[in-house]
């Protein structure tokens, strides 16, 4: 087995059971020191593995076992641990790309190759770039300038990962008046946008509607993200109130998708939500909102809620190839 690719899955596991991110570095890093490696036989038999930099006991035993052609024991382990629900497979698997996604490029913890090669290693055809707007400054959300220099980025590694596709994105941040915080024009030019309430939460339930409403009814809005704002994880956060009714037949009517997250400190909205979503006659996306390479598999959490809530896969916007998102009506 090779040893840098052992690296590399082990972190991919640790990313996708929410691990400390100094653990997943500490792999990824002894990785990127096994690239760099000339002399990786003399290093093992000698020993001296742990005489490098970046390379601690345990990172040198799974570089030892993997050399040796075996499956290292920690890798065994956390393959053994992963938890794959048992709803929702076939809708995974029907699943062609992810429209929620984020880099190093805001708060995400890995370059954007990384993410696509990740996503592309899954089976995705495709997956949307979707860093955070300016105004999210705890996100280091990207300004329009820096938004314009991602695009340039994105272009040039698509030419090189082609046939796979990373699609240009945003995740907006709705304002509290319902605007967008980037530049008209500039959504304008991106695949998809993913709009999303990340301030003022508990809003009044008639503003925090109107806003939303507001926000779906703006032509370049694809997706509602996580409609609710609410944490269920270990730091709780209630859920928004607003006019559901309301806010899914405004999605319905403007053609945005309803975005199912599969955190699983969001899996948002709840089940109850997702079916009246569903019964309103909108379009869902299932989405990672993935923030690291392993966290891109969390889809299938998204996936198993939706069949729970008997979703048809034909609701599901990414289901659909990169051509036929981006032009629904030829």
């Amino acid at each position: 087995m090779d040893a840098a690719r052992a690296l590399r899955e082990i972190a991919f596991w640790l990313e996708r059971a929410g691990a400390p991110t100094y653990r997943v570095r500490a792999f990824r890093r002894a990785a990127a020191v096994v690239d760099d490696l000339p002399d990786l036989d003399d290093r093992v038999a000698s020993g001296r593995l742990t005489a490098l930099e970046g390379i601690g006991k345990t990172t040198a035993a799974v570089i030892e076992a993997a050399h040796r052609g075996e499956i290292p024991e920690y890798l065994a382990r956390l393959r053994s641990e992963v938890d794959v629900p048992e709803h929702g497979r076939e809708l995974r698997a029907a699943l062609r790309g992810d429209c929620h996604t984020h880099s190093d490029w805001s708060d995400g913890g890995s370059p954007i190759a990384e993410m696509a090669n990740t996503a592309r290693e899954l089976g995705h055809e495709w997956m949307v770039l979707t860093d955070h707007s300016p105004r999210l400054t705890v996100a280091r959300g990207l300004s329009a300038d820096r938004l314009r220099q991602q695009l340039g980025v994105v272009a040039e590694l698509n030419r090189r990962l082609a046939p796979f596709r990373i699609l240009t994105g945003i995740e907006v941040d709705i304002m509290p008046d319902g605007s967008l915080d980037q530049d008209e024009d500039l959504l304008a030019e991106l695949d998809l946008v993913v709009a999303s309430v990340h301030s003022e939460l508990r809003m009044a339930a008639p503003a925090m509607t109107r806003r939303m409403r507001a926000a779906v009814a703006n032509p370049h809005v694809d997706v509602l993200g996580h409609c609710t704002g609410r944490l269920i994880g270990e730091k709780k956060r209630p859920q928004s109130t607003f006019d559901a009714v309301a806010v899914f037949e405004a999605c319905r009517d403007n053609g945005v998708a309803v975005e199912i997250n599969s955190r699983p400190d969001r899996l948002d909205p709840p089940r109850e939500l997702i079916r009246l979503a569903r019964d309103t006659g909108c379009l869902f996306s299932i989405d990672s909102d993935a923030h690291a390479p392993g966290q891109l598999d969390w889809l299938s959490y998204g996936c198993a809620r939706a069949e729970e809530c008997e979703l048809p896969a034909n609701q599901v916007l990414n289901t659909s190839t990169a051509e036929t998102l981006l032009n629904p009506h030829p």
